[in-house]
């Protein structure tokens, strides 16, 4: 039974395979034809998209939402909602004085969209809460903490890290109240998802997240519920930081090679989920594909049936082909059949694809060129990509911004032939400037001025 095993593997035991977890948020409504805002507002709609996914995706763990957003909404912030992603934070309530949220605003089953949210969850629990292990997903205090600030907290960070440390600290206590609501529901499973995580450095980690982690995971455990430290973006630096906060498992995307961080996540005896790549796999992809890379993965992972979750790297995009996610469910339950099927298939070769990239020594301005996943959908990349904006609204014409989002085709292949290597990046005029760290607006400032 998938439920079983997942509880197996967070328990740290040997199992058969490693366990499948579909993160399915807003494409759980393209199984059904609803809409991002639909599922993320409409309970029943929302209650019907999980069901499918169920039935189509076998998962052995399930997440029922997957809104990093639900509590910036609660505390304030106004969002931008689309139809095909998950919506973003449109404003800041502290980015003009550095404020606390009082502590009468943490959670209750009142707040914001959790009456929706907890109905459904008490809905699926009743119906696969059997066989399938349910997550709540909960948004990570740092990444929380920026909703609330904007891209001051990292300034803040440098100038006012007693603020910063009383504002991270007040996210954590919200979201441990938030996670007793989510198991009270029935949720197996907290996952606190903290995109930001990797755009900061191990010694910002252990200053401002590592109390505040250690403490969240502690009380996660007390109340009966498993956990998992969920990062976007090449957290590779804070890997072992993460650990020492001793969740149960943590889970990466496609930035972070999972072999390589291996040996750190079994030396604390801690399971590691991830990190089927989103666009290039997933979203663009054929079926063949993602079979292969999921065979390869779990052939690349010393014993995968020791602490091993195989599952997409973030949130799946809306329009991911419904045979693409099949064939990952199949190369996890049906491993060696399906390993014989894809032993001489290529995968899809990228490179080959042809792309325009600008003359770099004869700009007639400076050039910034922010690589993300996809800025309206990634926290970590809105926040790169704010820093490009706030640096554009500064220096107006006099130098150019450009965004490339790899969910486009042309934009994969303009990441391979310029070498990018981790997102969200800022490349000024060709060159490499910042990758998985998001600058002060003073420093990227400078590295401008060095181009005029």
């Amino acid at each position: 039974m998938g439920k079983q095993l997942i509880f197996d593997i967070l328990e740290h035991r040997q199992v058969t395979r490693p366990a499948w977890v579909p993160f399915a948020g807003i494409h759980a409504g393209a199984l059904t034809g609803a809409s991002a805002i639909e599922v993320l507002k409409d309970e029943d709609k929302l209650y019907e998209a999980l069901c499918e996914v169920n039935k189509l995706y076998r998962p052995d763990g399930q997440p029922v939402l997957f809104d990093l957003q639900v509590e910036a909404e609660i505390l304030g912030c106004e969002l931008q909602w689309a139809k095909d992603t998950p919506p973003t934070v449109k404003t800041h309530p502290y980015e003009e004085a550095r404020l606390i949220p009082c502590r009468c605003k943490m959670p209750t089953k009142e707040s914001g969209r959790l009456p929706m949210i907890l109905r459904t969850m008490e809905r699926l629990k009743k119906s696969v809460g059997e066989t399938t292990a349910l997550y709540g997903l909960v948004c990570g205090p740092f990444t929380l903490a920026s909703h609330l600030r904007g891209t001051e907290i990292f300034m803040d960070m440098f100038d006012e890290p007693e603020y910063v440390s009383d504002l991270i600290g007040y996210c954590a206590d919200f979201i441990v109240e938030e996670a007793k609501l989510y198991v009270e529901a029935g949720m197996d499973v907290i996952a606190v998802v903290d995109p930001l995580v990797s755009q900061i450095s191990s010694d910002h980690f252990d200053e401002f997240l590592a109390k505040p982690y250690g403490d969240i995971f502690a009380k996660i455990k007390q109340m009966g519920a498993y956990s998992s430290f969920f990062v976007c973006g090449d957290a590779t630096r804070n890997v072992e930081s993460m650990c020492k906060t001793n969740p149960d498992s943590i889970s990466v995307d496609e930035n972070i090679k999972i072999p390589a961080i291996r040996p750190i996540t079994e030396k604390y005896n801690i399971a590691v989920g991830g990190n089927i790549p989103l666009t290039t796999v997933m979203l663009h992809g054929s079926q063949q594909d993602n079979m292969k890379y999921v065979v390869e993965l779990i052939e690349s992972v010393e014993n995968p049936g020791h602490n091993f979750i195989v599952s997409p790297g973030c949130d799946m995009p809306y329009a991911v082909p419904i045979e693409n996610t099949i064939g990952a469910a199949q190369a996890v339950l049906e491993f060696e059949t399906v390993k014989e099927l894809v032993k001489n298939y290529e995968a899809t070769d990228y490179s080959k694809v042809e792309v325009d990239i600008p003359d770099y020594a004869n700009l007639k301005k400076p050039l910034l060129e922010v690589f993300t996943l996809d800025s309206s959908s990634c926290a970590a990349c809105t926040y790169m990509m704010g820093i490009a904006e706030a640096a554009k609204q500064k220096y107006g014409d006099r130098i150019d911004v450009v965004e490339y989002k790899f969910t486009v085709k042309e934009n994969i292949a303009r990441v391979i032939k310029m070498g990018v290597k981790q997102l969200p990046s800022i490349y000024i005029n060709g060159e490499l400037k910042y990758a998985s760290i998001i600058p002060r607006l003073d420093e990227l400032s400078k590295d401008i001025e060095a181009k005029f």
